[in-house]
């Protein structure tokens, strides 16, 4: 049975804004995965990972 993509997981990007969908070479770590592409993660804000992990532990 194949999957449509309307059922996969998506995300937004936090550097381009757009989404993206789950993929099978992202299976083990989806939860992880934050950025569309590796262009995406190369631009990232300098403090980007601070500030997301700042901002989930004053969620918590």
């Amino acid at each position: 049975m194949a999957h449509h993509k309307t059922t996969l997981a998506e995300k937004i990007c936090p550097v381009c804004d757009r989404p993206f969908s789950w993929r099978k070479k992202w299976a083990k770590c989806w939860e992880e995965v934050r950025y569309c592409s590796e262009r995406c993660r190369r631009n990232r804000p300098k403090n980007a990972d601070n500030s997301l992990t700042q901002q989930e532990s004053d969620h918590a």
